[in-house]
Parts: C-alpha cells; sequence; structure tokens
C-alpha cells in the first residue's frame, strides 16, 4: 500500500516538473553514453538532483522579477501565465540535459536557448528597451538562480556540502552560465555576493514583479486540495530570499511563524518530495 502511494505520487511530481516526455527525456539524458559536462562527483549533480530545488526555484523566480528589464521579458514573452507548466517543463529539462546529459546534448539545449534570446527583445512601459540575449541581464539571472538554489541546498538539502563543496557548485554553474553568454559568471560564494551586489542599484519592484509574485504566491495553477503542500513551498521560498528582496517585495518576516511552522514544514515537504520521487530498493534475488 506505501508503495502504492510512493510511486503515485513520485510520477505525478514527475509528469508535472517533466511534462508527458519525461521518461523519454530521462532516458536519454541518464542512458546516452559519452562525455558529460560534469562528473558524478561534481557538486552541480548533487545540487541539481535535490528536492530542494522545489523551493529554490520558487525562490529564484522572485527574485529574478526585481530587475525590470529581465521581468519585463519574462512578462512579455515567457508565457509563464498562459502555460506555467510548460515553462517549468521546458527549465528543468535543461537543467537536467546540462547537468546530467551528454556533453552534445547539453551544447544543442545551450544552443536552442541562445537562438530563442536572439529573438526576445522589446520595450518597458517606461520606453526602456530590452534583450534577452545582453550579457548584463543573462548574468542576474543566471546570479540570481545560482544563489536561490545554493540557499535552498544548504537549508533543505540531504547532504548539505562544505563550504569548498558550494564554491566549486558555484564554478560548475559558471560553465553553464558562459556557455549561455554570460561573460564573466561568478566562480565562488564571495564572488556571486559580489555579483548580486552590483545589480542591487538596478533592481526595483515593478508592476510586473507585483503580478508575477501573486501568481507565484497566491494562484498557482494547482487543483485545490494540491494548494496548500504549493502554500507551504511558497512560503519557505519567500523566507529564503535575501532580506533586502523582501523588503522590496513587500514579504515582510514573521520570525515567530517562520521557526515554527514554515522551516519545519519546509523540511517535511522536501524529505516527503525526496521520499516519493526516489524509486524503492529493488528486493534482493537469491
Amino acid at each position: 500500500m506505501l508503495t502504492d502511494v510512493r510511486q503515485h505520487l513520485g510520477s505525478a511530481l514527475f509528469h508535472r516538473v517533466a511534462g508527458p516526455d519525461g521518461p523519454a527525456t530521462r532516458a536519454r539524458i541518464h542512458l546516452t553514453p559519452g562525455p558529460r559536462w560534469f562528473g558524478p562527483d561534481r557538486p552541480i549533480r548533487t545540487v541539481h538532483g535535490d528536492a530542494s530545488m522545489f523551493i529554490g526555484g520558487i525562490s529564484a523566480l522572485l527574485l529574478q522579477s526585481l530587475h525590470p528589464l529581465a521581468m519585463a521579458a519574462v512578462a512579455a514573452h515567457s508565457g509563464y501565465r498562459g502555460d506555467p507548466w510548460g515553462r517549468l517543463q521546458r527549465t528543468s529539462t535543461f537543467l537536467a540535459v546540462t547537468t546530467y546529459g551528454t556533453a552534445e546534448d547539453a551544447r544543442q539545449a545551450v544552443d536552442h536557448v541562445r537562438a530563442l534570446h536572439a529573438h526576445i527583445h522589446g520595450k518597458t512601459a517606461e520606453g526602456l528597451t530590452y534583450h534577452a540575449a545582453d550579457p548584463h541581464l543573462l548574468g542576474w539571472v543566471h546570479a540570481a538562480e545560482t544563489d536561490s538554489f545554493l540557499r535552498a541546498h544548504q537549508r533543505y538539502g540531504a547532504h548539505p556540502l562544505d563550504a569548498a563543496g558550494y564554491d566549486a557548485y558555484v564554478t560548475d554553474t559558471a560553465y553553464v552560465a558562459q556557455a549561455l553568454g554570460v561573460p564573466h559568471p561568478p566562480r565562488d560564494r564571495q564572488d556571486l555576493s559580489r555579483h548580486l551586489a552590483a545589480y542591487r542599484p538596478e533592481l526595483r519592484t515593478t508592476r510586473e514583479a507585483r503580478a508575477a509574485a501573486r501568481f507565484l504566491l497566491l494562484q498557482p495553477p494547482l487543483p485545490l486540495a494540491a494548494r496548500p503542500f504549493y502554500a507551504a513551498l511558497a512560503a519557505n521560498a519567500v523566507a529564503l530570499l535575501p532580506p533586502w528582496a523582501r523588503t522590496m517585495l513587500q514579504l515582510p518576516r514573521i520570525p515567530v511563524v517562520e521557526d515554527i511552522a514554515v522551516r519545519p514544514a519546509g523540511h517535511i515537504l522536501t524529505r516527503t518530495i525526496r521520499w516519493a520521487m526516489t524509486p524503492p530498493p529493488r528486493p534482493r534475488t537469491h
């Protein structure tokens, strides 16, 4: 009975994240022979393969929304409202291919994203121009994403890394960032902090950022039965944000509630997701 529950929950989560082609994509990524960008012992594999990514991903989207040019591009071209699950599935597939897939598949995935970025451009409501291929904007998206995934794994990861391991994680992500067109991505946590600080003067809360936050936190495209569980993930994603980002998004900290209820719920949910999405051990044969 418990095995059936585990399989049903794991399949439902995997379908949401990976889409209908998920099983075939997973087989191609993990079973195709050939050299990889990252070996099995690299920290990027540890971080990106952990259930903490469910929280880190939401937190990354909230943080990324604070750059008005990046958010304008997302609002106008990403289709996150009309096809939120499709966008999630495309993003998760890209992360999986570049982290675990063959070097050839990873390069093709990067080339595809770069080709898409080349055609995404426009103007904000204030008349400022943006281009998704702008290395400066790509640098912000990368830094915000890397910081969010790292923070989530530090707090909720099954096997948190040591200081050197997290520095190496930033180094690993820099390889993908450079391939995408970021000229000088951060190489360790101190460098990552400097990059984020350098972007601070450009950040502000726009109408599009507030709309994205409302969608992510209050209007998720989920059945009513699943919303309480998502709400707990979202609350932990908010708690993960840097204090200055929470202030900009007007998401105040409530210390007692977060310490007593929110963070423990985050640990329970990530453990449950990890349990559901990890195949049970095969019975021994004699």
